[in-house]
């Protein structure tokens, strides 16, 4: 599983013309699941999110409350060292990836955070103001 998180000063996702998640202050996560992923990997990456150090005054979002908007991205497994167009082969399909990227917003709310998500499957717009920026990824 693989994680950009961005702090963001705001942060949403509109599908369709509909805005189907939106958080101000808080944490912009791009999802990524691949093949091997399980259960247990989700429940790590969840956990590993909510408690990353990297708000103000090295602070997490279980630190402050701050909200986390999380958008599944099969591109973060984008293979482009050959070529240009990308192999997606170490992206997981769909029916695999939807329930273990529903597992991380099922575990961050477990702990306590307030989470938004984009829409699984749809062509979404994401539009986020970074602070600082502070960008990170996280590969498990």
């Amino acid at each position: 599983m693989r994680a950009v998180v961005q702090t963001v000063g705001r942060a949403a996702v509109t599908v369709d013309g509909e805005v189907v998640g939106e958080i101000a202050d808080g944490l912009l996560v791009l999802l990524g699941v691949t093949h091997t992923d399980t259960p247990q990997v989700a429940a790590t990456m969840a956990r590993k999110i909510h408690e990353l150090r990297i708000l103000d005054d090295e602070r997490s979002a279980a630190d402050t409350g701050a909200p986390v908007l999380v958008v599944s991205q099969f591109t973060l497994y984008g293979d482009a060292r050959k070529g240009r167009r990308p192999s997606w082969t170490a992206a997981a399909p769909a029916e695999v990836a939807e329930p273990l990227v529903d597992a991380v917003v099922r575990e961050l709310r477990q702990r306590g955070a307030k989470v938004e998500t984009g829409r699984f499957r749809t062509h979404m717009l994401v539009e986020s103001v970074n602070v600082g920026p502070r960008t990170l990824l996280l590969d498990l």
